[in-house]
């Protein structure tokens, strides 16, 4: 098999990923604890590739328990240079209607209880994150989305709240005040550790419902979403497959190969060894 290149995150509905030639199953344990799931070891059209179910098979996980850092950590430690994301969003806009997709370039933090940082214990680091996602890769998948006949925005706001619960009514009217786009609960924090790894990070955003903001459409509920998932599932498939090969083969000149060229505050002697032992493979490279 070729180098594992690619990274695919699939969400809520996306347990799976179709056409990957699977050569094995293998779960990593890292300094963070354990990922969601074993990554799904294969390759597509000549790629390698990994696939992770965001949530766990059988969708074990919510949003606040998931370990955001052991996912992103395994995907560095597989050699990956480029993640590509799916997951599920509420619309914020009447222009953006279930079963549309939208690749997000920015983000509003709205979350409270997840660890969203590899570093500290003796390290600060801080990364730029005026551009969270990886526009590159953002619009390799966006022109997949547009060849596959799907209705795609690219570009926009995405909400990243805590939940579990969906958002009240207010809530939903003032994140269509400050122009928000769609509304999510994982994928900012995937962004802020994908880019702290300087893995190319990018998500497509799969719009089943228009929160509880629109008068004309019944609340938000799971089994709504579900429905609006299962009718988009091959959609999605075929967007992600179709990207996967430009993703990997793509010179990657953009500012996420080096977010930690300038980042990196503490004195490298003041550094504990412990600490740079643990974090050796997104740091290693700037403690030589």
């Amino acid at each position: 098999m070729t180098d594992i290149a690619v990274g695919i995150i699939g969400g809520s509905g996306l347990y799976a990923m179709e056409g990957l030639t699977v050569r094995e199953e293998r779960a990593i344990e890292t300094p963070f604890g354990a990922p969601s799931d074993p990554y799904v070891i294969g390759d597509i059209d000549g790629v390698g590739v990994a696939f992770l179910a965001r949530h766990g098979r059988g969708h074990r996980y919510s949003p606040t328990e998931l370990n955001y850092r052991a996912n992103i950590f395994g995907f560095k430690s597989l050699g990956v240079h480029t993640i590509l994301s799916a997951s599920a969003v509420g619309s914020l806009k009447e222009e953006y209607k279930p079963t549309d997709i939208v690749f997000p370039h920015q983000f509003i933090d709205r979350t409270r209880h997840r660890a969203d940082t590899f570093f500290g214990d003796g390290v600060v680091v801080h990364v730029p994150f005026a551009d969270p996602v990886c526009a590159a890769a953002s619009f390799l998948m966006n022109d997949a989305a547009r060849d596959a006949g799907a209705t795609a925005h690219v570009g926009g706001v995405y909400v990243c709240m805590e939940g579990p619960q969906f958002s009240t009514r207010a809530e939903s009217n003032l994140y269509r005040s400050w122009n928000a786009d769609v509304i999510g609960m994982t994928n900012l924090t995937e962004a802020k550790l994908a880019r702290e790894a300087e893995l190319c990070y990018a998500t497509m955003a799969l719009v089943t419902d228009y929160d509880c903001w629109h008068p004309d459409h019944d609340d938000v509920s799971v089994e709504q979403i579900l429905g609006y998932l299962r009718a988009n599932a091959a959609m999605a498939q075929t967007i992600l497959r179709n990207s996967i090969v430009a993703a990997a083969r793509r010179e990657r000149d953009c500012s996420c190969v080096n977010a930690l060229q300038y980042a990196i505050i503490t004195d490298r002697a003041a550094i504990p060894a412990g600490t740079k032992q643990k974090l050796e493979p997104i740091l290693g490279r700037y403690l030589k």
